[in-house]
């Protein structure tokens, strides 16, 4: 059996489906024809017995059966007139004696359920089953208990199932053709709606095999626009899915070739400064004291920067990638915002940072919550002009970091929170261009949305809203 059922599964699935259908379709031609077999059996069965019982219903019956009891095997002159032909009459005694009407076409043999029936005579009209007569043919009986003078006996009628049988041997043998063509046709259709039926998924299969050959995501399988089966769903789903992993490798392709050109000139800038030591060491030639600092401090600088740009890049990769949604959870905004002033006022010392943070339990990563904030603020301090001004706020979840520097240009403001991007007057200052990229992912993955806009007066107005409430849910115990 386990030998089927592998042979079985490693069938395709359009022959699969057609032995099914094929299977299923025998199954129930052969329930409708053993059914009708029967129903036919039991109606030819029953004219029969109602031929047996007019028989029985004959008004002289007894006296025909009390000349044959008395004459036995002597011909009976006018008690037979009536009796077919080709039917079976006999009498049979208590001992069990049978005495046969002889018109009769033959001898039935003598069953059990016979002398039962004349065990208890009077206690029943009379019994039909099937017997067989001293040649061994099939026959049709109904043993009657009768009285005689001799006492309780029994009167047996019957007729021949020859014909009967022969009909029901005929109808099986139409039940069989008719049920085997029904059962081809079956798999033969069943074969055709399997190809019919799964031809989407063969155009799926191929597409997906031509990815793996190729690696091209941009294949797309046709969907009629108001399919709505489980192929269409499908097709759908798998166009919907190469579209994304499209997007994904054109979005990788970009960071990967963004962060390169990023990382080019400070490490070209690192490996200047580093060959001019390296030089130095070689040909004895010293380097003047101040400008071995100098070189020393730009080596700093930059691994400090190449260090920060790394870091951005990962975090970038991770919030892509989903990595902290196991880490989510409920979080008070308000300390993440206190703690991220206090980094903001380290770096700007000479800055003036107001505050005004009221509570709010947001669902977020905290430490991905709070490289969010810091990113904004940092921004902030660096724009600002000195012995400047930023304003905070975080009011009904809604965070607001205004600072009064140059602001942004109005035909900027769609790029800002693009990877890489900077302000062309901004691109001498130090940064990766990241840190707002990193913002604008950590708010959508925390189900907020972040803008960012030219102040009034001057400057730039950046408005983080995060969904939550005034106060910390319950904790589950």
């Amino acid at each position: 059996m386990r030998k089927l059922l592998r042979r079985y599964r490693s069938l395709p699935l359009r022959t699969r489906l057609s032995l099914l259908v094929a299977a299923a379709v025998a199954f129930a031609v052969a329930a409708v024809s053993v059914t009708c077999w029967f129903i036919v059996q039991g109606k030819l069965y029953d004219q029969v017995d109602n031929d047996l019982k007019k028989m029985v219903n004959r008004p002289d019956l007894g006296n025909i059966a009390e000349n044959v009891l008395n004459l036995c095997v002597q011909d009976v002159q006018d008690g037979d007139r009536g009796i077919p032909s080709n039917s079976y009459f006999q009498v049979v005694k208590e001992d069990g004696t049978v005495c046969v009407n002889p018109t009769a076409v033959g001898k039935v043999k003598v069953s059990a359920t016979d002398m039962a029936v004349i065990k208890n005579a009077g206690h029943g009209n009379g019994v039909f089953h099937d017997g067989t007569d001293g040649s061994g043919n099939a026959v049709r009986v109904l043993t009657v208990p009768v009285s005689t003078t001799d006492g309780p006996a029994a009167l047996v009628l019957a007729t021949p199932l020859k014909s009967t049988q022969s009909t029901l041997n005929e109808l099986a043998l139409l039940l069989l053709l008719v049920s085997g063509i029904g059962v081809v046709g079956a798999g033969a259709a069943g074969l055709a709606v399997a190809r019919a039926g799964l031809r989407p998924v063969d155009k799926l299969t191929e597409a997906v095999e031509h990815i793996a050959r190729t690696e091209d995501l941009g294949i797309r399988i046709p969907v009629e626009e108001d399919g709505d089966d489980e192929i269409a769903r499908l097709s759908r789903s798998f166009n919907s899915m190469t579209s994304s992993l499209a997007d994904s490798r054109e979005l990788q392709q970009q960071l990967i070739a963004d962060a390169g050109h990023e990382l080019r000139t400070p490490l070209t800038s690192l490996r200047t400064n580093i060959e001019l030591l390296t030089r130095s060491e070689e040909t004895g030639r010293p380097i003047p004291e101040a400008d071995r600092k100098a070189l020393l401090a730009s080596v700093k600088a930059q691994m400090t920067e190449l260090a920060a740009l790394i870091g951005d890049l990962q975090e970038l990769s991770r919030s892509e990638k989903g990595q902290h949604a196991g880490k989510v959870q409920v979080v008070a905004w308000q300390d993440v915002v206190e703690s991220a002033l206090r980094r903001a006022r380290l770096r700007g010392p000479e800055l003036t940072i107001t505050a005004d943070v009221q509570p709010w339990y947001v669902r977020a990563e905290p430490s991905t919550l709070e490289r969010a904030v810091v990113n904004i603020l940092d921004n902030a301090v660096k724009f600002s002009p000195g012995g400047g001004t930023i304003e905070v706020s975080l009011v009904d979840g809604a965070l607001t970091v205004r600072d009064h520097g140059p602001g942004i240009p109005a035909e900027e403001l769609p790029h800002v929170f693009d990877r890489f991007w900077r302000s062309p007057s901004a691109r001498a200052l130090p940064g990766s261009g990241l840190g707002l990229s990193i913002v604008a992912r950590t708010v959508q993955q925390a189900g907020g949305e972040v803008t960012l806009a030219r102040a009034e007066g001057g400057g730039t107005v950046a408005t983080v809203r995060l969904p939550g409430a005034p106060m910390a849910p319950p904790e589950i115990p």
